[in-house]
């Protein structure tokens, strides 16, 4: 066999050391694509920024809390903070002190993140929601990479856990809590069964009345389909207006059947009309149907977490007050 040349040898040892650091980079990382582009990240970031409760629910369901240094909330008022920190009883309340965070910064909300807050913070990663309209994209993504989930999409938290789990090597974790969702969702639909629940009330609705006045009827998502798991069909179908549901009129809930469930939901804090609502001539006319189902503080709407979450709650709440 003919030898190579030591220049030859040298050049070829070259090439191969080259791509051996180029498959080595492209082993280290992975590509997502998300609802508002694409993004190429290092695996396994270790420092994270999380625009909403619904996000880090997700990275909690993961494990993973211990590693965002940064929270965007709508939640929060001056009275919660020290400066840019969560008071310690605020970490305590509710969702947060569920999931026993490291105390982070408070970094604005999806309206106005704080991007020079973000940037000290130095994170590899920023996971939010969005929707149609929703701003700051390209601004938080020149701070470090971004991956979003439109929340009117569907299975789209299933899609943000996954896609989680393969930038964290978290895979089998992911799966077992998508998996454990939907099996508590079964669970508790057997036990309303055999309660005559489904029977009595075989249609069910989510409304969310608001602060002011206002009532909001969820169609797709926002304990949606944590109802539908537990056996209700759809007792109100109308156009969506919004990725999230529409806004629905008196005349439209009066003509709601004794067969249909009304599910009050509403927003936390400062929007919660339920007490308002509950007090008008349609609260009235409903409440025999409806159960008030009140969010802990701070709970966000989706994911692996609160679909367990939810179920259980729920289910305690109709079969406590219809059984």
């Amino acid at each position: 066999m003919k030898k190579l040349s030591l220049p030859l040898l040298l050049t070829v040892g070259a090439y191969l050391a080259a791509q051996g650091h180029v498959l080595a980079q492209t082993a280290a990382t992975v590509t997502i694509k998300h609802d508002e582009g694409t993004a190429t990240l290092r695996k396994n970031p270790q420092r994270i920024v999380a625009m909403d409760e619904e996000s880090l629910g997700w990275l909690a369901a993961l494990g993973l809390q211990s590693r965002v240094v940064g929270i965007g909330s709508t939640y929060f008022t001056p009275a919660d903070l020290n400066g840019t920190r969560l008071k310690p009883e605020v970490l305590e309340r509710g969702f947060y002190g569920r999931v026993n965070l490291k105390n982070p910064t408070f970094v604005g909300d999806w309206q106005t993140p704080n991007l020079e807050t973000i940037t000290a913070l130095k994170p590899d990663l920023i996971v939010r929601l969005t929707w149609d309209g929703n701003q700051n994209y390209d601004r938080l993504s020149r701070v470090a990479p971004v991956i979003a989930y439109k929340e009117g999409g569907d299975g789209f938290w299933q899609k943000g856990v996954r896609d989680l789990g393969r930038l964290f090597g978290r895979e089998a974790q992911a799966e077992t809590a998508i998996r454990t969702a939907a099996q508590t969702g079964r669970n508790n639909a057997q036990k309303l069964n055999a309660a005559g629940i489904l029977k009595r009330y075989p249609k069910a609705i989510v409304l969310a009345p608001f602060t002011g006045g206002s009532n909001w009827l969820y169609t797709d998502v926002r304990l949606v389909p944590e109802v539908q798991a537990l056996g209700f069909k759809n007792g109100l179908s109308v156009p969506k207006t919004a990725g999230v549901g529409t806004a629905i009129s008196d005349e439209a809930l009066l003509g709601l059947g004794k067969d249909t469930l009304v599910i009050l939901f509403p927003p936390g804090g400062r929007y919660n009309g339920a007490d308002a609502f509950l007090k008008t001539a349609v609260g009235q006319r409903l409440k025999d149907q409806s159960v008030l189902y009140v969010p802990d503080d701070f709970n966000p709407y989706t994911g692996p977490l609160m679909s367990v979450y939810h179920s259980n709650k729920l289910t305690s709440l109709i079969l406590d007050r219809l059984r």
